[in-house]
């Protein structure tokens, strides 16, 4: 009966936030559409100017993440390797994982599918058998864990998979889902398909940071 309270509570949350969303991206494009019926030719090809730079330093981005070992999920050596990888990036997500452990490899799948989504965060996997310092000094107990590293620093974990309905069939969305949480990663749109098979533990409250992004974090 409680379990079923909760997933009714998460759901009228979320289809209220989301019609409260649908309203203003609605409102924001009728704004932009009426702003672009009353530009001149002069301010249009500004505009498209604008847009062209914003799509090369787009390019330049992209280029640049992929020199740095972005838009794959590998693994690396030692932790010293881990501060150096840390450093070049802005956003990391790190996979503590051990060989024996079965649940890593269902972590693996779905990384290696986000990495190649989101080129804007570096994702790593790391031996805990090589790295007996630094699980320490992050008191990683719970195998699988992921680091969730935002400029040098750590500043969230996923530990094991109670944070992704405490199930080992959870969706890649899902995963995308929580590290969304967390801002560790772009991500723009819910889908509420997997909200009554995947729910977090606790039940979150949501937050609009802009008109076309959604954030979502634990109570």
């Amino acid at each position: 009966m409680e379990a079923n309270a909760s997933v009714d509570m998460f759901s009228k949350v979320l289809e209220n936030q989301l019609l409260q969303t649908t309203k203003l991206v609605e409102e924001h494009l009728d704004s932009e559409i009426q702003k672009l019926d009353q530009m001149d030719e002069d301010e249009l090809e500004r505009l498209k100017e604008k847009r062209l730079e914003a799509l090369k330093k787009a390019q330049q981005q992209k280029q640049e993440w992929l020199s740095k070992g972005h838009g794959e999920y590998r693994e690396i050596p030692s932790e010293r390797d881990f501060f150096q990888e840390v450093k070049e990036s802005k956003k990391v997500v790190c996979h503590f994982y051990r060989d024996s452990t079965f649940r890593c490899k269902i972590l693996d799948r779905h990384l290696v599918i986000l990495s190649k989504k989101h080129l804007e965060t570096k994702f790593l996997k790391l031996n805990v058998e090589k790295a007996p310092f630094l699980c320490e000094r992050l008191r990683i107990k719970v195998i699988p864990t992921l680091a969730l590293v935002k400029d040098g620093k750590t500043q969230d974990f996923v530990v094991g998979f109670s944070d992704l309905g405490n199930t080992d069939d959870f969706t890649t969305e899902t995963l995308e889902w929580r590290l969304g949480c967390s801002d560790i990663l772009n991500y723009r749109f819910i889908n509420l398909t997997h909200r009554f098979n995947a729910l977090p533990v606790k039940i979150p409250e949501t937050y609009f940071m802009d008109t076309d992004k959604l954030i979502l974090k634990f109570i």
